[in-house]
């Protein structure tokens, strides 16, 4: 078995650990579980780093068990929030949890006839029949109003660090999480927790339970709390979180974040978010930095996580876009792209609705593009760029001003796409 503790280190993915850990880990094969709240029907690339270490905890010969919080989902974590979460119902959560264990089963091997094949297990299901008498005789008796309050994720929200105070529900989370632990320690042999660094007072809540309860030794692992170089929120844009489903991100947005992210974080995000080895990272690396106009990282790091996550085909197609977008493409390849991957390539695109009968009638160029649309200000300057060979029409250069331009130039029998240079982009939709 590889050393999982050393192969989240020089991943830069280990922050906190409890002693003890190193050696349970190389001494026998280990289960260890992270813990997913369902708030929403699709996984974001914030809980990447922590499904990574399930899959490298799974690919140094131990047992992931990724547990989706049916119940503590219902009530939700108040680590790092600086206000109490909506609730959400048991239909939803039901849906939440279905979509997110398909999603799952991209990183992780489930159905491995291994003894470390991965477990997916919902803590609605040991929670839903517990009484609130049972659980405060059985449990609650065992933790100290005391040790609670002395957790960070409890305190900042008593000593005025955010505007709110806290829920008894939302206090109670830290028990409810710590049960989650005893129980799958119980159940499933599972010594080792995981999560993020806001976690760990989570984690311990329950390593201190299990020991109460059982007198059975317990682990945790922790990895920091991922950010950008420039101290900017990772996996956050302007228009929101990036998502593992593609109705929300699509596979074309996706592998565009990857690609565009900075030099230095590229040569983090690569040994967090792939499973590359250390001598071919260490290699890219120094590709990279011999020419790092090239963006050798940047093009692998996205190739890896969105084959991971969508594919190889949705990772071509990408790839296929993003040369139509930014490369010398032919026509042909752009008339290849679906609908669908169109819209996504050419999403936020200046666009303009014209007559379809006008066009299957013919329209003089000049007039569709300042009279019809306001891609130039005036015939006369629509007219220079023209002759001047720097305007295209789907991808070919359009050098006539007074051919009319007709139907049939239409892709996808409803767009023309119309560039002017080399990165300004106009949309002409048929109607």
């Amino acid at each position: 078995m590889k050393n999982f503790v050393e192969e989240l280190r020089w991943r830069g993915m280990l922050q906190d650990m409890m002693p003890g850990t190193e050696e349970q880990l190389t001494k026998e094969i280990t289960t260890g579980y992270l813990g997913i709240d369902p708030t929403a029907d699709s996984l974001h690339i914030g809980h990447l780093c922590g499904i990574m270490m399930l899959r490298h905890l799974q690919r140094c010969g131990h047992k992931p068990i990724a547990l989706l919080g049916g119940a503590t989902g219902m009530i939700g974590d108040p680590s790092g929030k600086s206000a109490e979460r909506n609730l959400l119902n048991e239909e939803t959560l039901a849906h939440n949890v279905a979509c997110i264990r398909k999603q799952l089963e991209h990183f992780l091997d489930f159905n491995s006839k291994e003894p470390n094949a991965a477990e997916l297990v919902n803590n609605y299901e040991w929670m839903k029949d517990f009484t609130f008498i049972d659980f405060a005789r059985n449990i609650g008796k065992l933790i100290t109003v005391n040790y609670m309050m002395a957790k960070d994720s409890v305190k900042k929200r008593f000593n005025g660090e955010f505007s709110q105070g806290m829920s008894f529900t939302e206090f109670t989370y830290q028990l409810l999480q710590g049960y989650d632990f005893y129980y799958l320690n119980t159940h499933k042999n599972c010594k080792l927790q995981m999560g993020g660094s806001d976690q760990w007072g989570n984690i311990t809540t329950g390593t201190e339970l299990i020991k109460k309860i059982t007198g059975n030794e317990a682990y945790a692992v922790t990895c920091p709390l991922i950010t950008k170089a420039d101290g900017g929120k990772f996996g956050k844009t302007e228009s929101g979180n990036i998502w593992l489903d593609r109705r929300y991100t699509s596979p074309y947005k996706f592998y565009q974040f990857w690609l565009n992210v900075s030099d230095d974080d590229a040569k983090r995000y690569i040994k967090i978010f792939t499973s590359l080895e250390r001598e071919e990272i260490e290699s890219l690396i120094a590709e990279h930095d011999a020419a790092p106009h090239l963006r050798t990282l940047q093009k692998r790091l996205a190739q890896e996580v969105t084959v991971m996550v969508h594919g190889e085909s949705d990772f071509n197609a990408a790839v296929e876009a993003t040369n139509i977008l930014f490369g010398n493409t032919t026509a042909d390849a752009l008339r290849s792209l679906s609908e669908e991957m169109f819209l996504q390539v050419f999403d936020g695109v200046e666009q303009y609705e014209v007559s379809r009968t006008e066009l299957e009638a013919g329209i003089a160029p000049l007039d569709l593009l300042a009279e019809k649309t306001n891609i130039f200000p005036s015939k006369g300057e629509a007219r220079k760029m023209i002759m001047a060979n720097g305007f295209s029409m789907n991808k070919e250069k359009l050098t006539d001003p007074q051919t009319p331009i007709c139907a049939r130039a239409l892709l996808n029998n409803k767009y023309l796409l119309f560039q002017k240079g080399k990165k300004s982009y106009y949309l002409v939709i048929a109607k």
